[in-house]
């Protein structure tokens, strides 16, 4: 099961950079100019979770394998990338295939990289990608909605609910509103991500700031949060600088250098973690002698889609699952332990999967 983050921003704004941070690789050249990365570079980061490490402690597993998230880096957009300016259309299609949208701001002055529109002013920045975005989207509802009107006047019922969905989508997106707005019920959800709105992406605002603001931002990094806040979004504050730095250092000199500039913990796992909380997703884990291993699902999932994540036969055959919470297992020191005390319980068919249970799965060949 994969989920995509696609990293965007106006060029020059350090996306690139954060990149290669997040993946430990130069596979996307960072340069000051624009559309230095012209082709979507695409990398998979494991999701910080020390949770397995107490679980590879307690079970004595041999190997640790984290869950993992996908991020796309994508070509720097511009002002008119919607009527295709720059390389409009090629972002528009690369944006259209990820899960979420990591909205890289720059929030950091210096004379020596080159500000495409002039100036650093983060809350111009946010608005000119989501304009270009909500405009991309107009375009395609509106045309979109001549044909369903069409199928809607005959016996479409799957085109009369769409065109009910666009119909609500069509007045905030001409009033500058991003259709994540539109007000709909659970069970319409899949049909309008169906639509493949730009603007109904979740996402997450990353504050690319001096390394002397690493540790706790500034006033434009504020700035963000505060709109972040209004539209009920996600913000973090990083240093693309010092995260490209700290990425190619040893686990000892990492430590050293985050105690010197003020932090706990790299600034790119808070960008991981809140790219996983972003997309509405949990961890379960499986734990034996071999290894310890974390596995992503989407919350609500039910414990036959959560086995069907390791195997599909698993989902399949799907009888139950012994299921362990996690504070139980570490507290109790494992399998055993905890089901000496009682907590561990069998979990059928409509049982939901929580974040951090520890499972094993029964099922028919």
């Amino acid at each position: 099961m994969g989920f995509k983050c696609g990293i965007v921003g106006l060029p020059n704004v350090g996306k690139s950079t954060l990149f290669n941070a997040l993946t430990q690789t130069a596979a996307a050249q960072a340069a000051n100019y624009p559309f230095c990365t012209i082709e979507p570079n695409v990398g998979e980061v494991a999701v910080p979770d020390p949770r397995l490490d107490d679980l590879v402690r307690i079970a004595s597993s041999k190997e640790k394998i984290p869950t993992r998230l996908t991020f796309v880096d994508i070509a720097g957009l511009v002002r008119g990338a919607s009527k295709g300016e720059g390389l409009g259309n090629q972002f528009l299609a690369n944006i259209r295939e990820v899960d979420a949208i990591a909205h890289v701001v720059r929030c950091f002055t210096d004379g020596d990289v080159t500000h495409v529109e002039g100036k650093v002013d983060p809350a111009a920045d946010i608005e000119t990608i989501e304009t270009e975005l909500m405009l991309a989207d107009l375009d395609s509802l509106e045309r979109r909605a001549v044909a369903l009107e069409k199928k809607a006047k005959g016996a479409d019922k799957e085109a009369k609910e769409s065109l009910d969905l666009v119909n609500r989508a069509l007045p905030l997106l001409r009033e500058g509103k991003p259709a994540r707005l539109v007000e709909r019920k659970p069970d319409e959800e899949k049909l309008f991500q169906s639509l493949g709105l730009m603007t109904a992406k979740p996402v997450l605002y990353v504050c690319n700031v001096d390394e002397s603001d690493a540790d706790k931002g500034n006033a434009y990094s504020e700035a963000v949060f505060a709109r972040a806040k209004a539209e009920g979004a996600i913000a973090v504050v990083v240093s693309a600088k010092i995260e490209s730095e700290i990425a190619v250092m040893a686990d000892a000199d990492q430590a050293e250098f985050l105690d010197a500039v003020g932090l706990t913990e790299p600034g790119l796992n808070r960008v991981i973690r809140a790219g996983y909380d972003l997309l509405g997703l949990v961890t379960y884990f499986t734990v034996g002698p071999k290894e310890a291993r974390a596995w992503t699902i989407t919350k609500g999932t039910r414990a036959p889609g959560a086995a069907g994540v390791i195997h599909s036969d698993f989902e399949k055959g799907f009888i139950r699952a012994e299921t362990i919470a996690f504070t139980d297992y570490t507290t109790l020191n494992g399998e055993a332990g905890a089901r000496d005390a009682g907590k561990l319980r069998l979990e059928g068919k409509d049982y939901v999967v929580q974040d951090g249970d520890v499972l094993h799965f029964r099922f028919a060949n």
